[in-house]
């Protein structure tokens, strides 16, 4: 079993930016550069040969071209107990909400079932752990609430696996898919 998500990769001028605002919050695992992504969908743990047949769908998936994005605001989720991590934000756009939406009917095609829910697309800077503060979860997102990233050209997305490590999970790129 490997477990499978699509994602955006982010730049290194972005990635750069966003580790500057990585800091002061205590029980935050910040995310290193090579963890940052803008998941399109998760797949989850799938043998090798729907793992094929994704492949093959995906490439089918990956059409339209090129087109830009831009990362607009912070936030966190939770679960009404507490907050289990902090995110950039991703500004509407319909041609990223459409090749999502192509990466979940690739799985379909390729008789994977995903959760079905709405698509929110973010950026996880962090995980948080139970100490982290609600007063300072809530200050850090008030001090950082006006992020805006420049224009980030997408011209690919990319097949990745998530694999269990110290201190968090590593993600390999698995396969890339030219738009």
């Amino acid at each position: 079993m490997i477990r499978l998500f699509t994602a955006l990769s982010v730049p290194d001028d972005v990635a750069d930016a966003l580790a500057r605002r990585q800091t002061g919050l205590p029980g935050a695992s910040w995310h290193t550069s090579d963890q940052l992504h803008i998941t399109l969908a998760f797949y989850g743990g799938i043998d090798e040969r729907r793992a094929d047949d994704l492949s093959i769908e995906l490439e089918r998936a990956a059409t339209g071209g090129p087109f830009e994005i831009t990362l607009s605001g912070v936030g966190a989720f939770g679960d009404g107990h507490r907050t289990h991590a902090i995110w950039a934000g991703v500004a509407p756009n319909e041609r990223l909400s459409v090749l999502a939406g192509r990466c979940r009917s690739a799985a379909e095609r390729a008789g994977i079932s995903i959760e079905r829910r709405d698509y929110r697309p973010h950026l996880t800077l962090a995980y948080l752990d139970a100490r982290a503060d609600p007063a300072r979860i809530g200050n850090w997102i008030a001090d950082h609430n006006l992020l805006q990233s420049p224009p980030i050209r997408v011209e690919r997305l990319g097949l990745y696996s998530s694999v269990p490590a110290h201190g968090g999970s590593r993600y390999d790129l698995e396969r890339e898919y030219v738009l």
